[in-house]
């Protein structure tokens, strides 16, 4: 007897997950708002997945009627531009690999609508940035469905600039790229997530809240009315791209740290500068500048640095053996019971970890074998 034609054979469910990553030189800034082209090179690292991480599962099936995406249990609008983007891209590249006469192509798949569910297991929008992890998660899933290899950051990034970083692990710059078709606007690997073992990712969350504005919004702003971000895209970034990648590799943590901070500082300058200005330190964000400075100096070397992104949560970059005592330090500075807990601060410890992977074990699946969601308990 033939199998009923809508179940799905597990040839055309997949699913990954993807990391996390925390950016040491600032990405911000377009200089093409439809394919994310940066106005300057970034370098990030990427966070490992046992903690924070996105989920996708991708089935395609001749039964569904059209493509469907659900986001964190809700179903989305599947005709959002950047998923519409990365949908488009993955799909011409399977095409193209039909086209050159892959013998070891299924091209069935190739005309099935995808049903796509993810899950992000951290908390959106506060100032962790959640869309590299699920555009990377995305196309990442996408590209193993249709049997696509090679160069993927350059689809992720169409669906979030930083997402082509999580693409890989470790450590990973982002090429700014010259042409306008941005084919050369690519993430490559530095260092992978062994390089440096002893180096580890404190995220210092002060508030779970939605950030006041959203990074593209901002950026807009800051790239027409900002002088100071033209000057540190053309002036500054470049040889602060060069000064980071020679720290990474030699290990030297002093240099590492300095140029993270001076780069946040930076970052948040040029949001000051931008007219109206965007904040997007608090109070306490502040508190925890003000507190690394002391313990660096304290110690008479730079044993902690912080980075901010476009959010009040500080990332903190320490070597392992120096972590009990920064932690400490923090607990001191930020006692729970002070203020209401207002102002109290939870912390989550990081090592560096690997890029997007395949999850084997078909009960991970977030689809159910009728293509919808899986009620979760």
């Amino acid at each position: 007897i033939g199998k009923p034609e809508d179940s799905m054979d597990k040839s055309n469910i997949v699913t990954c997950t993807a990391p996390v990553n925390i950016a040491v030189i600032k990405y911000w800034g377009k200089r093409n708002e439809e394919l994310i082209l940066p106005i300057n090179s970034s370098l990030s690292v990427t966070l490992h997945q046992d903690q924070l991480k996105t989920t996708t599962t991708v089935a395609t099936s001749r039964s569904f009627q059209e493509d469907r995406i659900w986001l964190n249990g809700k179903e989305e609008d599947i005709n959002h531009p950047r998923i519409q983007s990365c949908l488009r891209e993955i799909r011409r590249l399977a095409r193209k690999r039909r086209s050159d006469g892959d013998p070891g192509f299924d091209l069935t798949s190739l005309s099935h609508k995808v049903h796509i569910c993810s899950v992000n297991n951290f908390p959106t929008a506060a100032g962790l940035a959640s869309s590299a992890a699920g555009f990377a998660c995305l196309v990442y899933t996408l590209a193993q469905v249709f049997g696509i290899e090679g160069e993927l950051s350059g689809i992720a990034r169409q669906g979030s600039g930083s997402a082509c970083r999580s693409m890989y692990g470790g450590f990973v710059q982002w090429i700014m790229g010259q042409k306008d078709d941005g084919k050369d606007s690519l993430a490559q690997q530095v260092e992978p997530e062994t390089h440096w073992p002893e180096l580890r990712i404190l995220v210092l969350v002060a508030s779970a809240e939605r950030k006041p504005i959203g990074s593209t919004s901002g950026m807009q702003t800051s790239v027409q009315t900002s002088c100071l971000l033209k000057h540190r895209a053309e002036s500054v970034v470049p040889g602060r791209m060069v000064e980071m990648t020679e720290a990474v590799q030699r290990k030297d943590f002093a240099a590492f740290a300095e140029l993270t901070m001076k780069d946040s500082n930076q970052f948040h300058a040029t949001c000051l500068d931008t007219y109206p200005p965007i904040f997007y330190l608090n109070n306490v964000s502040q508190q925890v500048i003000s507190l690394v400075h002391r313990y660096n100096r304290h110690h008479g070397e730079t044993r902690a640095a912080y980075t901010f992104d476009a959010g009040p949560n500080a990332v903190i970059f320490i070597l392992q053996q120096h972590v009990p005592e920064f932690v400490q330090a923090v607990q001191h500075f930020f006692p729970p019971e002070s203020n209401g807990g207002h102002d109290m601060i939870s912390c989550f410890v990081f090592k560096a970890g690997p890029g997007p992977c395949v999850v084997e074990d078909p009960a991970q699946h977030l689809l159910g074998s009728d293509g919808l969601p899986k009620k979760t308990a």
